[in-house]
């Protein structure tokens, strides 16, 4: 099964040797103390899972836009919101500035969501709907800033406006995220083409340079004719 594209930007977080994670009990999001939430329930959820995903999100996105925290829905269901058709079977993303984690989680879980810290130091779990939620304080190995938020456009997920990634920095983080050990351009090369008339190129060339991974993507967009090569309309 192909991987979605938010799988890019991290490796994915297993339970402990129990089969249980660490719930997140304030704090540093490093803390492992058990604290017993409760998830909302997922009874009344559709059964198509892109749209409980995108439910999932919603309730999130609401719980965060009423604590007043600044945040920025990323990943897939950012894709969707941008309107891209991509497949949302994985979960909800959203990013965080790092010093802003404790007061999100405490949000979170003040309305009843599981909230844990898993092995991974740059990101939050939480189950909202029965669905995994990501709250993400690093993007393609650099933190979440005041500036990357700032730059988030006001869109509707469904019925819920809230921000959204702008869509070079969603895909700036995907780039950053290749490796030799993490490459699958068939994971983002879908997201690329819906995103294509709405990303700043130039500026990715320019951020990531001679970069062998990142070049290697841009030109595979060139020769499929995705954008225009360097210095061309596009």
């Amino acid at each position: 099964m192909t991987p979605n594209a938010e799988d890019l930007t991290r490796q994915d977080t297993a339970p402990d040797a129990q089969g249980a994670h660490a719930p997140y009990a304030g704090g540093s999001p490093h803390h492992d103390s058990p604290v017993t939430h409760h998830d909302l329930p997922a009874d009344d959820l559709p059964p198509d899972l892109n749209q409980a995903i995108l439910e999932a999100a919603k309730q999130v996105g609401a719980l965060l836009k009423r604590g007043e925290h600044d945040f920025a829905l990323a990943g897939s269901v950012a894709v969707y919101a941008h309107g891209g058709t991509g497949n949302l079977q994985h979960d909800a993303d959203f990013a965080i500035r790092p010093e802003d984690a404790e007061a999100v989680a405490a949000t979170l879980a003040e309305a009843g969501l599981t909230v844990y810290a898993p092995p991974e130091d740059w990101l939050l779990k939480a189950k909202c709907l029965g669905q995994d939620i990501d709250l993400i304080f690093e993007l393609g190995g650099e933190p979440v800033t005041t500036e990357l938020l700032g730059r988030a456009v006001q869109l509707p997920v469904d019925s819920v406006q809230m921000p959204v990634l702008a869509p070079t920095d969603l895909v700036r983080a995907l780039l950053a995220a290749f490796s030799e050990h993490h490459c699958d351009f068939g994971a983002v090369l879908p997201i690329a083409r819906q995103l294509r008339e709405r990303v700043d190129w130039e500026s990715l060339r320019d951020a990531f340079g001679d970069a062998p991974m990142p070049a290697a993507f841009l030109y595979l967009l060139e020769r499929l004719e995705v954008i225009a090569p360097r210095g061309g309309d596009g």
